[in-house]
């Protein structure tokens, strides 16, 4: 960007950063608002969780879609004006989805979210970029900007525990909304009205091309998060979602190599680099997805409370700050790349070996505060080398397709993530619950006791027979799905670290990964 006076001459380039990373936040409350507590939300709209899952890919998906085309309206339109409208739709689009109970209307809004979403982002974070002049102000700036993205599921859930003990939760989408309104204000007062690029009519824009990679994008999400759900192929939805997922993506890559000027360019993928940097944003997407198990257990296993689990979160938090300071650190000191991503998968795969051994019925906060804080310092250190990584790995011409392809790797990662864990958990919890379902038998002596021993509580406190030898057996096998659960968190963990193991291995007899990370020799991200 050429002209940087689009700030009035009275506001000092420390307001104009906080203004500008206040602006960001929209980003972190649409994707968490829903997010940050699954359970409740999906009863609010009385769905599954798999429906609130794909409503939350819906947004990031059409987030990733939009950016495709994102550029040419954010050219065409005076940023002023062009950020007042997009927050003004913001809010109205989500005090809205206050009111929709009609899940179908519901998934329309969230299309229009990511939407919203994705408009205002580029022209946000080169603005915000431009104001650090050196090399350490850069890693700074995406520290801070990509740190609040981690930061911001333990954050808006610990808002939506408080919100939801005291207020309804429409009230927290209300509060939402008003956050937009504050944006507005803060651009109103410190934006210059005048344009900041050359106008580049809106005629030529590939609506074509989005349509296609928006439906293949859809479509996809649809059938990894409702694959185990509808048994994959074996219904013609499916089978559908598959076959549409499939054509319009091959379609859309078909036309991006025969356009002159395509919205993404393929070329990217020739980079040994850009590769690379894609494989590991989706393996440590897919990493990531086990902590939900960590949480899944807490509730139902461990029972602890929301507000607890919440709580318990800000500790995870605590560790990516860490993280994220460490790897600001090992930037400025210029180490090589490939030791940064070895040390942060290694912490990653020692998260899930240690934690492997804490699936048990019972345990304590102080049993699982170090593995929890090691995932957090590893996620931290991983995340923002891996974006720079990503968008430096191809010449400067390729650079909105390197950004698209760290978009990609983490959205697939996280929605495949979800299908594996679904899947695995699924599969696992059933081979358990039937095997230990068997000691539980007219010959086992020790499962006869225990049932007795369950049967006299019940009958203690004033039960039937016949009820009191119902509910122990409910219980019994209450207690056999939870073990089930249990052991099946253990294998999906012991694996996930040996994956890990080898891809710190891998990372080191690499000899496509540079040994060091030249971020700093071409402002790529500002151009």
């Amino acid at each position: 960007m050429e002209d940087k006076s689009i700030f009035k001459s009275w506001v000092p380039n420390w307001a104009v950063i906080t203004v500008l990373f206040v602006c960001l936040l929209h980003s972190m409350i649409l994707l968490g608002v829903y997010s940050s507590n699954v359970a409740y939300a999906a009863s609010f709209l009385d769905i599954e969780p798999e429906d609130l899952q794909f409503a939350m890919c819906v947004t990031y998906g059409t987030l990733l879609a939009t950016i495709l085309i994102e550029s040419r309206f954010s050219n065409y339109f005076p940023p002023k004006s062009y950020l007042i409208a997009i927050y003004i739709l913001v809010a109205v689009t989500i005090v809205s989805s206050s009111y929709v109970t009609n899940f179908s209307v519901f998934i329309i809004l969230r299309i229009a979210e990511g939407i919203l979403m994705a408009l205002p982002c580029l022209i946000l974070r080169q603005l915000l970029v431009e104001q650090f002049g050196s090399k350490n102000g850069i890693i700074i700036g995406f520290s801070f900007y990509y740190g609040s993205l981690l930061l911001a599921t333990p954050f808006i859930m610990n808002i939506g525990v408080w919100f939801l003990d005291h207020y309804d939760w429409k009230y927290m989408l209300y509060v939402s909304g008003m956050l937009q309104v504050l944006n507005v204000f803060l651009i109103m007062i410190t934006f210059k009205g005048h344009r900041i690029t050359k106008k580049i009519p809106l005629y030529q824009v590939d609506l074509t091309s989005y349509v296609l990679v928006l439906i293949s994008i859809l479509t996809g999400a649809y059938f990894f998060v409702y694959a185990e759900k509808k048994y994959w192929f074996e219904t013609p939805e499916m089978i559908w979602a598959f076959m549409l997922f499939l054509i319009t993506g091959g379609l859309f890559i078909f036309r991006q190599r025969l356009l002159k000027r395509p919205s993404f360019d393929f070329e990217v993928f020739r980079h040994a680099n850009l590769r690379i940097a894609f494989l590991l944003f989706f393996i440590f997407y897919i990493a990531r997805a086990t902590l939900g198990l960590c949480h899944s257990a807490m509730f139902s296993i461990w029972n602890w409370d929301p507000e607890r689990v919440a709580g318990v979160q800000y500790i995870n938090g605590l560790g990516n700050v860490i993280g994220l300071i460490l790897a600001a650190f090992f930037l400025m000191k210029s180490m090589p790349t490939k030791y940064i991503f070895m040390i942060g998968f290694t912490l990653l795969a020692i998260f899930h070996f240690w934690f492997t051994f804490l699936f048990v019925p019972d345990v304590s906060l102080s049993d699982i505060i170090i593995p929890y804080v090691l995932q957090g310092i590893a996620v931290g250190i991983l995340f923002v080398p891996l974006v720079l990584f990503t968008v430096t790995a191809v010449p400067k011409k390729l650079m909105t397709s390197s950004g698209i392809v760290g978009v990609l790797g983490r959205f697939w990662g996280s929605t495949i993530g979800f299908c594996i864990m679904q899947n695995s958990t699924a599969f696992l919890k059933g081979k358990h619950f039937l095997k230990l379902s068997q000691f539980v038998t007219d010959n086992s002596a020790e499962a006869q006791e225990t049932i007795t021993k369950t049967m006299q509580s019940f009958m203690s406190k004033g039960y039937s027979v016949d009820d009191s030898n119902a509910l122990a057996l409910k219980k019994v096998f209450s207690t056999v799905a939870k073990q089930s659960t249990l052991l099946s968190n253990m294998e999906i963990y012991t694996v996930m670290g040996y994956v890990l193991v080898v891809l710190v291995v891998l990372i080191g007899f690499n000899q496509h990964l540079k040994q060091t990370l030249h971020l700093f020799k071409k402002k790529i991200w500002i151009s």
